[in-house]
């Protein structure tokens, strides 16, 4: 996993010095507010998990106000459950890629990012029985970003997961996530 990262991190910083005007590369971390959305199990109750999200960013300039930002982040989702006289929380550490179109409402600042997201689970802990953990999530993701200066920026985005997590169990992941980021 750690020759892939740098593999990575390799080719888009070549990449990035061979066309500075045309792609920007960066790093990104925050907050999510994770839960289980759309179906209910028996005796168990869900609550917002609050966990985190990093990785690196990759914004390639289309037009000038159209930008195709492709991401590689590891995201913790899940959610608390209780029930059966228990409290857990279902914590499941994801590889994810979402890949955004990003249409810049003003001049290099606002923008409104939406697109699809897909995920690897790389790890679980504190499981639940709600039945065997899938290991591809897919989602769409949308929201708004910021920049703040040509470097620091802002962003708050909600995930829709479009399959369960959980073989036996009728709900999807549902994410606010809420970052702070540096393009280089």
């Amino acid at each position: 996993m750690k020759k892939f990262f740098l593999v990575l991190l390799f080719c888009t910083t070549t990449i990035q010095f061979g066309s500075a005007q045309f792609l920007k590369f960066g790093v990104k971390a925050g907050v999510n507010f994770a839960n289980y959305n759309g179906g209910s199990v028996q005796g168990v109750n869900f609550s917002t998990l609050t966990s985190y999200h990093a990785g690196m960013v990759l914004e390639a300039k289309i037009m000038e106000n159209f930008s195709l930002q492709s991401e590689l982040l590891y995201a913790t989702q899940g959610a608390e459950l209780s029930g059966f006289g228990t409290q857990v929380k279902n914590e499941l550490g994801y590889l994810a890629v979402p890949v955004l179109a990003k249409f810049y409402l003003t001049k290099d600042g606002l923008s409104l990012e939406m697109g699809p997201q897909a995920s690897i689970l790389v790890n679980q802990r504190n499981s639940f029985s709600l039945g065997d953990t899938q290991t591809f999530d897919f989602a769409l993701a949308g929201g708004l970003s910021y920049k703040i200066t040509k470097e620091l920026f802002v962003s708050g985005r909600y995930l829709a997961g479009l399959t369960e997590p959980k073989r036996d169990a009728d709900v999807k992941n549902a994410v606010e996530q809420f970052s702070v980021g540096y393009l280089f």
